[in-house]
Order: structure tokens, then C-alpha cells, then sequence
């Protein structure tokens, strides 16, 4: 059967495009390898894991943290097996949802693994090891990213003791000890989630800092909270080897400026040290689709390989890992195919770490700010100083805005907080307009709410905040 467009991969970037490029009267099909749709997102990623975040923070305040409100209880226990059930059952109902909106739009899903022949040519190898050829106008690569492993070091992952993200959400019991290898935002969620349900966490990270590229402040004063929780850190530390010993598996690391060798020991050691666009077996060397020096495909400003029909969106491309940027790419690129003027602004894309507080930023950090030269104004406000922070016991953390000098335009926020994550769309939609640091201080929030340290960070920015 002949299509208007064929997209290889189901996570967020590919079922959005499809979804997209349906409602604007294409004949889509997908083609996905695992047997639900929606990526590794949906599968053992993204919403996996937030269900264990939400349920190990209902646990650790049940326990931990509900005193000083007056409400005391006693005998609080962990069900290990129906915390994983609740996890597994988000899931469920999140891929079978994909798999509705497929239905709905009259989208062909196809199971198996595609492999382009030539341009609108995709071969569907199924797990039977039969083949169907497909035929279309043009072909989507969303295939998403896997597992980096650690640079020059051979680690074997055995999903058991040694274990990436994957196992890293499945668990068979709570370990006495983790070591958790990157301190990125994979890490130091599932880090936070296993050391809140009573592991002794260990965070080992190449870099002087946690959080590499987000505003310096936010990552040092984040590590402080972590620290609180009762996770450690080991920075500027250069892991030479992971193997597994008697009773677990062991690290072993360096530090960057040189000095001793240290070794440590724990039940579970997760290996995060990021991602890597997912390109194998897909026949782009065969059909001719460059690559660029990281392995990711080459796109134009159109999501446009080099090869004419064949396009790429999501983590396989250039751009921060995000499924959220994914999906505005597929969106964007079904609306492009359509003959519309998709685009996607890459200056104003969210990022949340769902720890807890959490973390959220959009747009530059004051090191971008400062390297790019730009003169700009601080508008700094803390959760301390807010009245609904103080009554949920919410005070630790801070709003910062960056605004530029000269116009007062909003170019960067930065937030740690109680629903940082949420908080930081005000930002966004306020940055996709060209809004300045007045405007969103003259906006009238809701007393009492969080969001109030926004408009007052952002009264800081161009003036002076009222509550500080």
C-alpha cells in the first residue's frame, strides 16, 4: 500500500508527527519495533519514571514529613510490588492511549523494524522474520535515542545489578546502596526516587557540577537541597571502571585534575551518563543519508536530510533530548509536508528536572548571557519569602529572570522549587511573545500561590520586588 508519509519510530516526536499529518488529510503509517507504541518515553522513560517519582515522594513525606503540620503516623510501609504495578499500569494506559489516537485518525501502525531502501522505500522486518515493503511520498526518522554508556570505558549492563535507566525503573527491591554514574537529570530523578525509599545514594559525576548545562546558581543550590535528602556526591571524578563484585558491583574513579584512584561498593550501580541518537539498522549509509561527527542525521531548517522524501525529527537530530521538542518537531514537519509554514522556536523550549523540589529553566543561563556578551538585568526572588511556600512547608528554593539591559525583553528563567515544572510556562508563553520582565511583573497573580515569585523575580528584574 502506498502512503503520503511513513514515520519509523512511535515516541513522542513520531505519533505526534503522524497524528499531526492525519488531521491535515495525509494517509500516515507508523512503523514501531516494540510491541506498544510511544518510545521509550512512554514505555521506560519519561512516564515510568514520574510515576515513581509521585509515588516515592507520597511515601518519604508520609513518613518523614508531616509532623510539624500536626498529622502524626506510625507503621508506614512500602509495597514494593504495587508500586511497581501502579508504575506499570501508568504505562499501560498511556501506550494504549497512542495506540486509540491511531485508530482515531485511521493511522496504520505497523509492528516491526523498518529499514529504509531507498527514498519512499521502507522494508518492515517482523518478529516472525517476514518482510512487507512499504511505499511513500515521503519517510519521517523519529527512532529516538538509546543508552551512552561511559566513554572509554567497557561496561557490561546487565539490566540486574549494573543497570541503566531501564532497569533503574524496575527494581526488584530497594537497594541498601546506589551508585548512580552522571549527575544529569536521569540520574538525579531515579537517584532521588530510590533514596527516598530508604537507599543510600551515591552520585558520581565527570563534571565540577551537577545539572551540566543549567544556570550555575540553580545546580549549587539544588546540590545543597539533594545533600539535605541525604544523596552524596562525588564531582570532577572520571570513572575508569564498573564491575560487578561479590555482593553488587563497584566504581571506580579519578579525579579530572589528577590524584588517587577511589573505589566504592553498592548493591545497584545505574549508568547515566546520557543518550545517543538511535540510528542502527535503519539503511541510511545504503540510502545515502549523511550523519554529522556525533551520529545524529543531518537535517536543513525543514527537518530535511540530504536525501530528497526523507526527513528527521526528535532526539535522533540536533537539539536537547527532550520529548516535548520532539513533538513540536513533528508537528512543525507535518505541517511543512502539508505545504504550511511549520516552526519551531528553539529558544524558548522548557526543561524540568522532576526531583523534588524540582527544577525548571527556559531560555539562556547567565554563563550563555555572559559568553554571548549581552548585558542584562537579575531579578531574584526566594520561595522563603512567599506565603503559600511558607504554609506547605514549600520554602526551599528561588525564581531567577534574566532580562536584557537595554529592552527589559525576558531571556531566561530559572526556577527551583515545590511545581517548578508547571510554574515555568508562564515564562515560556510570556518569552514565545517578546514579553519584558515589566510585563510579567505588571500581570496580577493569584495571592496567595507560588507563581507570585515569579512576578516578583520579575519585578527584581526591571525594578524592585514588594516582598523583599
Amino acid at each position: 500500500m502506498a502512503y503520503d508519509l511513513i514515520v519509523i519510530g512511535s515516541g513522542p516526536g513520531g505519533y505526534v508527527c503522524a497524528v499531526k499529518a492525519s488531521q491535515l488529510g495525509m494517509k500516515v503509517a507508523v512503523v514501531e519495533k516494540r510491541a506498544t507504541y510511544g518510545g521509550t518515553c512512554l514505555n521506560i522513560g519519561c512516564i515510568p519514571s514520574k510515576a515513581l517519582l509521585h509515588a516515592s515522594e507520597y511515601y518519604a513525606h508520609a513518613a518523614h514529613g508531616m509532623e510539624s503540620l500536626g498529622i502524626k503516623l506510625s507503621g508506614v510501609e512500602l509495597d514494593h510490588d504495587k508500586l511497581m504495578g501502579h508504575k506499570d499500569a501508568v504505562v499501560k494506559s498511556n501506550v494504549e492511549g497512542v495506540a486509540f489516537l491511531f485508530k482515531k485518525n485511521k493511522i496504520d501502525g505497523i509492528q516491526g523494524t523498518g529499514k529504509i531502501l531507498a527514498p519512499g522505500k521502507v522494508q518492515v522486518t517482523k518478529e516472525d522474520g517476514s518482510t512487507e515493503e512499504l511505499e511513500a511520498k515521503n519517510i519521517v526518522i523519529a527512532t529516538g535515542s538509546d543508552v551512552a554508556g561511559i566513554p572509554g570505558v567497557n561496561v557490561e549492563i546487565d539490566e540486574e545489578t549494573i543497570v541503566s535507566s531501564t532497569g533503574g525503573i524496575a527494581l526488584k527491591k530497594v537497594p541498601e546502596k546506589m551508585i548512580v554514574v552522571g549527575g544529569g537529570v536521569i540520574g538525579l530523578e531515579l537517584g532521588s526516587v530510590w533514596s527516598r525509599l530508604g537507599a543510600k545514594v551515591t552520585v558520581v559525576e565527570f563534571l565540577d557540577k551537577i545539572l551540566g548545562p543549567m544556570d550555575g546558581e540553580v545546580s549549587k543550590q539544588f546540590q545543597k537541597m539533594l545533600v539535605k535528602q541525604g544523596l552524596d556526591f562525588k564531582l570532577s571524578a572520571k570513572v575508569t571502571a564498573v564491575e560487578k563484585a561479590e555482593n553488587g558491583a563497584k566504581v571506580t574513579f579519578e579525579p579530572v585534575k589528577g590524584g588517587d584512584a577511589e573505589t566504592i561498593e553498592a548493591d545497584i550501580v545505574l549508568i547515566s551518563t546520557g543518550r545517543k541518537p538511535y540510528t542502527e539498522g535503519l539503511g541510511l549509509e545504503e540510502a545515502g543519508v549523511k550523519l554529522d561527527d556525533r551520529g545524529r542525521v543531518e537535517i536543513d531548517n525543514h527537518f530535511k536530510t540530504n536525501v530528497d522524501g526523507i526527513y528527521a525529527i526528535g532526539d535522533v537530530v540536533k537539539g536537547p533530548m527532550l520529548a516535548h521538542k520532539a513533538e513540536d518537531e513533528g508537528v512543525a514537519l507535518a505541517e511543512i509536508l502539508a505545504g504550511q509554514a511549520g516552526h519551531v522556536n528553539y529558544d524558548v523550549i522548557p526543561s524540568v528536572v522532576y526531583t523534588q523540589p524540582e527544577v525548571a529553566s527556559v531560555g539562556r543561563t547567565e554563563e550563555e548571557l555572559k559568553k554571548a556578551g549581552v548585558a542584562y538585568n537579575v531579578g531574584k526572588f526566594p520561595f522563603m519569602a512567599n506565603g503559600r511556600a511558607r504554609a506547605m512547608e514549600a520554602t526551599d528554593g528561588f525564581v531567577k529572570v534574566l532580562a536584557d539591559k537595554e529592552t527589559d525583553r525576558v531571556l531566561g528563567v530559572h526556577i527551583v522549587g515545590f511545581g517548578a515544572g508547571e510554574m515555568i510556562h508562564e515564562a515560556a508563553v510570556l518569552m514565545e511573545f517578546g514579553g519584558s520582565a515589566e510585563d510579567l511583573g505588571r500581570t496580577c497573580h493569584a495571592h496567595p500561590t507560588m507563581s507570585e515569585a515569579v512576578k516578583e523575580a520579575a519585578l527584581g528584574a526591571f525594578f524592585k520586588p514588594i516582598h523583599m
